[in-house]
């Protein structure tokens, strides 16, 4: 808060010697003061002093020389001399400082100057003597300020489970759920939106859960069923259908930003990625508990049951991007070092720890120190300065499987490991011991060395169990957003990745918690969550209601969960439901190497190596779910990223959801979806059903409904004006082919209700 370099107000102004004013400050021990200033000083003192100065006046920092965390650094003063006179607001150089309105400085991170009320708090503090505390220390991170957050920060907390909330609508309570939503509806005085209609459920609840549109006689089967437990039954039905991994598999794959080749200007591929897939999507199948799923991602190779399975599970830290001739390779071991504590915080714990790597966090209470200590769990697995080879990872002999892309140590003992200034190789600070982030106090512990016989350091083993401890207050949390997020579109907290100070704070936390409590007591399981989340009545509301203009007006983002929220396939379930429309989807085949699809010459332009560079898969292979798709870095489908893939060189909890006219321009012009309708119009002929049996099979197909009567009057024309177009045997096959094409480009086939 206070740089006396800068002052226009010179030491001259205080009445007193810096040697009276050091005595004076020796004195303020006294029991008397001491006794009655811990409690005014807390209330008072501390919090403008945490939240306006120390970020400056710290022992890392010392603006001016001066450190105002402990009665010490006080004492001392800055470079100018004393800055407190105790008894003397108007002689102390502090007051002055914040009187001419030069500190705190907006340009140091202050959003705006101290207020009356925190200058009155100052002053009367100096009036009083000044007291501090014994032994206290003012640490800018114990607690949440207007410009950072502290260790009390609400992700930060313990988890308490709440208890589930009395509500007056007890018809509309399905499972808990629905209690925490309906509390603050009631309190508003909201109506929550009607359950919607059976035909548009199964099709909502098919997608979530398998990324599937229902058939037509899957419709009709759900829509006439009147037992009581028959949409649980569906619910289950999906549940163990092995496509529900798949399709959970790809929201995972994003975070851990899959990808199966390089980047960087080879992109070379790398050949066995796809097992790690595999490995997620079977996890997913499995209902593999959620804290042995990140235990075998970070340490699948230090677990006392390794497998092969296990060292694939590492692949997790071998996915990020590779330069396989980087121009400093010392520096560039640092980048992937970044990379990994990126992706294994952001992943697991929602917050932003590389941020720290140059400095202390700006906004979460996270010391630089935290990322070097999270960084030296994975240090073991890399050598400094390396041999350019062995940058990419440890050798298949080091993992000790073939063909598979894991991560290992290459020693038990790694060599030391330093704090970089400003994150710059070429400038080591101390050294620095493997340890968690310090910002969970209760578990903060430094790692213990491997125990004997161990080939590995088991660093990234006890990184990964302090990860899923349940004491954890993070990860749980995180995880239990990220399936929220997947069934309505928003998370409780709307920030996935950032659960820190920049990000969005929760609708509602009680939900959120109680949801990671029953996360851990039901055994981390991802599948029992889905079910408490599906089966609510919040989950089986309409997504149009009429009548809720209340809502409509007060809560437009559906910030209360109001009703539900439309929503766009996304580019793997558009991809897939194309080709299930045109009967050429290969459901049944899971697993193994991935599909090159068919990319139009135009975009293979832009490789440094056209010749060979990218060869298309046969034809029966690119029938295959889009999860199965080949990612490559440097030439991702088109139809894809058209449809906000993600970028797949960081983690990725929440694609963009854009809404442009290349979008269109692409359903309407694309080959493949043209190639999708033809497909589908040659199925519809092939029934002979006359016209309107053929209109009807249309929509059968692709819209999983029986079309109206005024929409088969548009049909019979839309067909009538294509025949007369080409000439041929194909008009008629033109001719349902442009209608099948119409019906793919509508919003009824695009969007979830």
């Amino acid at each position: 808060m206070i740089d006396p370099r800068n002052s226009a107000v010179g030491p001259g102004r205080h009445s007193r010697h810096p040697a009276v004013l050091f005595a004076v400050v020796l004195g303020w021990g006294g029991t008397s003061i001491e006794s009655r200033a811990t409690d005014d000083f807390e209330r008072e003192v501390a919090p403008v002093l945490l939240s306006r100065c120390v970020e400056c006046h710290n022992p890392g920092e010392r603006s001016g020389g001066l450190d105002l965390t402990t009665r010490e650094g006080l004492v001392a003063g800055g470079v100018t001399g004393p800055v407190v006179e105790p008894g003397d607001a108007d002689g102390s150089y502090l007051l002055a400082r914040v009187d001419d309105g030069e500190m705190p400085h907006p340009e140091q991170g202050q959003p705006r100057p101290l207020s009356a009320e925190e200058v009155g708090q100052l002053r009367r503090w100096i009036e009083a003597g000044a007291g501090w505390p014994e032994g206290r220390t003012l640490d800018r991170f114990e607690r949440t300020t207007d410009s950072r957050a502290g260790r009390d920060w609400w992700s930060l907390r313990p988890i308490e489970r709440p208890g589930i909330p009395a509500v007056r609508g007890l018809d509309r309570v399905s499972t808990p759920v629905d209690s925490f939503i309906l509390e603050r509806l009631e309190a508003n005085g909201w109506e929550p939106s009607p359950r919607a209609d059976r035909r548009t459920l199964i099709r909502r609840v098919s997608v979530d859960l398998v990324g599937l549109p229902p058939s037509f006689e899957q419709v009709e089967a759900f829509a006439a069923d009147d037992r009581p437990d028959a949409y649980e039954r569906l619910v289950d039905r999906l549940l163990a259908s092995p496509h529900y991994g798949e399709r959970w598999g790809r929201h995972w794959l994003d975070v851990a930003r899959y990808a199966e080749t390089s980047g960087y200007e080879r992109d070379q591929l790398r050949p066995d990625a796809w097992k790690y897939r595999d490995w997620v999507v079977d996890a997913f199948n499995d209902d593999l508990p959620f804290d042995r799923f990140v235990l075998e991602q970070l340490a699948g190779d230090e677990l006392p049951d390794r497998s092969e399975r296990t060292a694939i599970a590492t692949g997790f830290l071998r996915l990020g991007t590779w330069n396989d001739e980087p121009n400093d390779p010392d520096e560039y071991t640092y980048e992937r070092l970044e990379d990994l504590v990126h992706a294994s915080s952001t992943a697991f714990l929602g917050m932003t720890v590389k941020c720290a790597r140059c400095h202390d966090h700006k906004f979460d209470p996270i010391r630089q120190e935290d990322y070097y200590r999270v960084a030296a769990a994975f240090w073991a697995g890399f050598v400094t300065p390396g041999p350019r080879e062995l940058l990419g990872g440890p050798p298949a002999e080091a993992i000790g499987y073939e063909g598979v892309l894991g991560w290992t140590d290459r020693d038990r003992t790694p060599p030391p490991f330093f704090l970089l200034r400003k994150g710059d190789p070429g400038r080591p600070g101390p050294e620095v011991g493997a340890g968690p982030p310090s910002m969970v106090e209760w578990l903060d512990r430094p790692f213990r060395d491997p125990p004997e016989g161990a080939r590995t350091s088991h660093r990234r083993l006890q990184l990964a169990r302090w990860i899923v401890d349940p004491a954890n207050p993070l990860t749980a949390r995180v995880w239990a957003n990220r399936i929220w997020q997947h069934h309505f579109g928003e998370g409780i907290v709307r920030s996935p990745d950032n659960f820190g100070f920049t990000g969005e704070p929760p609708t509602h936390p009680e939900l959120l918690d109680w949801l990671a409590s029953e996360l851990i007591e039901g055994g981390w399981s991802t599948k029992r969550l889905h079910r408490l989340i599906v089966l609510s009545r919040t989950y089986q509301q309409a997504s149009a209601p009429e009548g809720r203009v209340a809502c409509r007006d007060a809560d437009p983002s559906n910030r209360s969960w109001w009703r539900a929220d439309r929503r766009r396939l996304d580019a793997e379930s558009l991809r897939d439901a194309l080709l299930l429309a045109g009967g050429r989807l290969e459901r049944h085949r899971l697993g193994g190497p991935s599909f090159a699809p068919e990319i139009a010459g135009e975009a293979l332009e832009g490789l440094s190596m056209k010749g060979g560079a990218y060869q298309a898969s046969p034809a029966e292979e690119q029938r295959r779910r889009s999860v199965y798709i080949l990612a490559k870095r440097g030439l991702l489908h088109p139809l894809m990223t058209t449809f906000d893939f993600m970028d797949t060189t960081l983690p990725c909890g929440r694609r963009d959801v854009t809404l442009v006219p290349p979008q269109a321009l692409t359903l309407l012009n694309n080959a493949f979806v043209h190639e999708q309708s033809t497909a589908a119009a040659r199925g519809v002929l092939a029934d002979d059903g006359g016209t309107e049996g053929r209109i009807r099979g249309a929509w059968r197909r692709i819209l999983a409904r029986d079309p109206r009567d005024s929409e088969v009057e548009l049909a019979r024309e839309h067909l009538r004006r294509r025949r007369d177009r080409p000439d041929g045997p194909d008009a008629e096959l033109w001719a349902m082919a442009s209608l099948c094409h119409v019906l793919m480009n509508t919003n009824e086939f695009l969007y979830v209700d």
